[in-house]
């Protein structure tokens, strides 16, 4: 049989069944307290645990999926929220949970470390939101929380260290036992 070689070659149902899946997790997860915690003022996130997940067995392509797919959900669940300026703006919603698919796709294809994967992602999804609102909603999201702009970077800083070694415990633990037990599942 000849093939064409430009002819694009179809995914694997495996692939786009753990994708939609992962994918269905996060959007159940956006919409329910699973995906969000509230802590005062402050929302801690699990979400990005479905798109390091995804990353590691799906590489490149299944972490850019569902991490668009919890960038938008992030837009939306924040659309009729306090932060609705912030996150309207798909720098601070949807680039940063992009990210997280490419850099946890990165460290797990150059690692093989679930751990360290899961750390790594944590932290891109932490930084380049705190960092998006810095650069791109600075002003809105002061006048929102009510604190003084020139006290802004302090108060990312802090959110970031509070929020994110939570995040990235409850990661660690997480992705380490859904990796390992999904490898175990796949061998059988």
């Amino acid at each position: 049989m000849l093939t064409n070689p430009n002819q694009v070659k179809p995914f694997p149902l495996k692939t786009l069944t753990r994708i939609s899946i992962l994918g269905a997790i996060s959007i159940f997860m956006s919409f329910t307290p699973f995906g969000y915690i509230q802590l005062g003022a402050i929302r801690v996130t699990f979400m990005h645990i479905p798109v390091i997940i995804a990353s590691i067995f799906e590489g490149y392509f299944g972490g850019i999926i569902v991490g668009l797919i919890f960038g938008l959900s992030s837009l939306i669940s924040n659309l009729s929220g306090p932060l609705a300026p912030v996150f309207i703006n798909p720098m601070v919603s949807i680039f940063p949970r992009i990210m997280i698919g490419i850099v946890s796709a990165l460290a797990y294809k150059k690692t093989k470390n679930a751990s360290l994967t899961a750390i790594l992602g944590t932290l891109t999804n932490t930084v380049l939101v705190l960092s998006m609102i810095y650069l791109f909603a600075a002003q809105s999201f002061a006048n929102i929380r009510k604190i003084a702009i020139d006290t802004l970077g302090k108060f990312l800083l802090l959110v970031g260290l509070k929020n994110g070694t939570l995040e990235i415990i409850v990661a660690v633990i997480i992705v380490t036992a859904v990796v390992k037990a999904l490898k175990s599942s796949f061998k059988e």
